[in-house]
């Protein structure tokens, strides 16, 4: 058993497969998963698991080299975007509109639906190398 760490094995599995420049979306409980994306489904109940939770998590284990963030996150939920500044420091931005958020989606090796109900919680994070 592991013993630390992210505990879910599928979400596990794909950080630990993932190759350079591979993309990794985690939504709220509303962000649609398209087709043929993986999903990995945190979603218990209206805030649990929560966005940041799976965020922090995700990031403590993942190399990431970018992130994709909706333009309508600072100015729909701008609590949540101080969460989502707070948890990524200094990792490069891009800003999308959400309707090329949701485009680029169907690129991602997996999705992460949380029970976050807070609009416009979703990010695109891009695997990068350790070295």
């Amino acid at each position: 058993m592991k013993k630390s760490g992210i505990l879910q094995g599928a979400l596990a599995r794909v950080i630990a497969t993932s190759e350079h420049g591979d993309l990794l979306l985690i939504g709220d409980a509303g962000m649609p998963i398209p087709d043929g994306v993986e999903c990995i489904d945190l979603a218990l109940c209206e805030g649990h698991v929560p966005f940041k939770a799976a965020l922090c998590s995700v990031l403590g284990e993942m190399t990431v080299q970018k992130a994709y963030l909706a333009t309508e996150t600072a100015s729909e939920s701008p609590a949540m975007q101080q969460v989502i500044d707070a948890a990524i420091g200094d990792l490069p931005v891009e800003r999308l509109s959400h309707e090329d958020l949701k485009a680029l989606s169907t690129l991602c090796k997996a999705a992460v639906r949380t029970g976050e109900y807070t609009p416009y919680a979703n990010i695109i994070l891009e695997s990068g190398v350790n070295f």
